[in-house]
């Protein structure tokens, strides 16, 4: 099957699975207080870029960037349905999520992620492709329970 990924609304009517599984995987292990998800209301605003990847008309995962500044974005709401992972789908929904906030003339790309074990995949993930460890940004402020990353895209 082919896989597409494209940009959508938040508020799309069948993705409350993504966002149901993807709100239980934030809570599962972390401090309520240290919960810094976007529900899709919230992601539903211009300066959100959200993009949904679909297999044979299924969304399968969910990941987005919010416009900080002219130069900088963080992502957001990445998740992949428990059913659909390891199949190259979380790095290929950061490799389009990326090459989008590139289009939009972001020159970094920063997150905000646990340092608890639900995380670990995410944190690997993001290692990979070439985030570094850095300081709270844009708001947050220096959580136990947080790790801060960010990438130069150019």
């Amino acid at each position: 099957m082919t896989l597409s990924i494209a940009k959508e609304s938040p508020v799309g009517s069948d993705l409350t699975l993504l966002f149901e599984r993807h709100t239980a995987d934030m809570h599962a292990d972390t401090p309520p207080e240290s919960i810094h998800m976007m529900d899709s209301s919230e992601l539903a605003i211009p300066q959100v870029h959200f993009f949904v990847a679909r297999e044979a008309g299924a969304p399968l995962a969910m990941g987005a960037f919010k416009i900080l500044s002219n130069a900088h974005g963080e992502i957001k709401s990445m998740h992949v349905l428990t059913e659909a992972r390891g199949r190259g789908l979380s790095k290929a929904m950061l490799a389009h999520v990326e090459a989008a906030a590139r289009q939009e003339g972001l020159a970094r790309l920063s997150l905000e992620t646990g340092v608890q074990p639900t995380f670990v995949a995410a944190r690997a993930l993001y290692e990979k492709a070439g985030y570094q460890i850095c300081g709270p940004f844009e708001g947050y402020w220096d959580d136990p329970n947080s790790l801060f990353m960010t990438k130069e895209l150019r």
